[in-house]
């Protein structure tokens, strides 16, 4: 093997699953992440199919369940606030379903032993050459890495140092997505409300902390120019945005002003021709995010086990590696993608008669025969690429 060490950017779910497999065939992975520390709460992900042996794989199904939501029914509510159709686990939670804080800060304990974490620094810029990257940080500091693999997400700054700009990538949907944590002041117990008036949409959720709740916002349109890193002007523009919002949104909004966790961006999908370039290669949602709906967190962690196994494979060969990694995980983020495409307004329809068809669809699904269509709907992205026993030169 001629290749050892890999630098990847980006500490949340696939960053840290790259890790695990990248040690379990032999590579000495560093990992660093822009934030301070691991980012606690977030919204719920879930896994489903071929991927819940995935997570047998890697040794973390056990903790993954001690730490899942056990959500009950989700209740669609309707324009005047009062249930409309009631939605069963599956529908919304896959077979296992964890916050997404919880499951970075297990995948994060996996790996600590064996990976080196730099936390409050980012990729700047990469200069390839033949015995490596050098690459400098925002820190001031340069390293060289045989490998770079960015896992940092949509925003991804190695994508930005390699491939160039982000808005040559980003495809905007012409919708945005929010999300805090919140007193539960509706006293939900494992189950969730979703309420939607034109162009808006608001999810509340409680799961393993019974005094919180986890609050996801809908908007139809674009977010203020230059507000990426702005909360307070994240927090005003949601504010007015929603201002006119009834059933609990006014009790939501006090709440706002008081969050710490705020997420805030635009729901987008990223689409490139190729996934490396060079010594370089994506993973996860800096390579093909989907969106809501399109399977990201559940591939984002496959893919990490397939560009690691190719490289095993490939006897650290890039060049080969990263052509087989894309040729297998494509046509699963294709599908990701396609079912994606139409969140935004399936989640915040832009009129009350689109609501209420959409609430008639809910109500379609819970029958027999449509959940099952669902289901292997949901299932097909899931399982397009299964685990596969590449060589295991190392115990992980």
């Amino acid at each position: 093997m001629t290749t050892k060490t890999v630098l990847v950017s980006g500490a949340g779910i696939a960053g840290p699953a790259a890790a695990f497999w990248l040690h379990h065939h032999g590579f000495t992975a560093t990992v660093v992440e822009t934030a301070p520390e691991l980012r606690p709460g977030g919204q719920a992900v879930d896994f489903r199919g071929v991927q819940m042996e995935l997570l047998r794989r890697m040794g973390i199904l056990d903790e993954i369940r001690r730490h899942e939501t056990v959500m009950n029914t989700e209740t669609i509510l309707d324009l005047n606030g009062e249930p409309a159709v009631e939605l069963p686990t599956s529908f919304m939670s896959g077979e296992v379903e964890i916050l997404r804080g919880d499951l970075s800060r297990i995948l994060y304990e996996r790996t600590l032993g064996y990976t080196e974490y730099v936390f409050g620094d980012r990729v700047t810029s990469l200069a390839e050459h033949a015995g490596g990257v050098d690459v400098t940080f925002a820190s001031g500091r340069t390293r060289t890495f045989d490998l770079v693999v960015g896992a940092d997400g949509v925003h991804s700054g190695v994508r930005a140092a390699a491939f160039g700009p982000e808005t040559d990538f980003r495809r905007d949907s012409g919708f945005l997505i929010a999300g805090f944590s919140a007193p539960n002041h509706l006293g939900l117990r494992h189950a969730g409300l979703t309420y939607n008036e034109p162009g808006l949409g608001v999810r509340v959720t409680s799961a393993r902390e019974p005094e919180l709740m986890q609050v996801g916002l809908i908007v139809a349109g674009d977010g203020p120019d230059g507000a990426r890193r702005d909360v307070e002007r994240q927090k005003r523009f949601l504010t007015e945005k929603f201002a006119t919002m009834g059933w609990e949104m006014p009790k939501l909004l006090e709440n706002l002003q008081d969050a710490t966790d705020l997420y805030f961006d635009s729901i987008c999908q990223v689409h490139l021709d190729r996934w490396s370039k060079g010594r370089v290669v994506l993973l996860g949602d800096a390579a093909w995010c989907a969106g809501p709906g399109g399977n990201g967190t559940g591939l984002g962690m496959m893919g990490a086990h397939f560009l690691a196994g190719e490289l095993a494979v490939a006897g650290g060969d890039h060049r080969i590696a990263f052509a087989r990694y894309e040729e297998k995980l494509r046509p699963a983020a294709r599908i990701g993608q396609r079912n994606g495409g139409g969140a935004g307004n399936f989640l915040a329809p832009l009129t009350e008669k689109k609501i209420r068809q959409r609430n008639r669809l809910y109500r379609m699904m819970t029958t027999r025969l449509m959940a099952r269509f669902f289901d292997k709907l949901m299932s097909k992205g899931a399982n397009m690429v299964r685990c596969q026993d590449y060589p295991s030169p190392v115990a992980a």
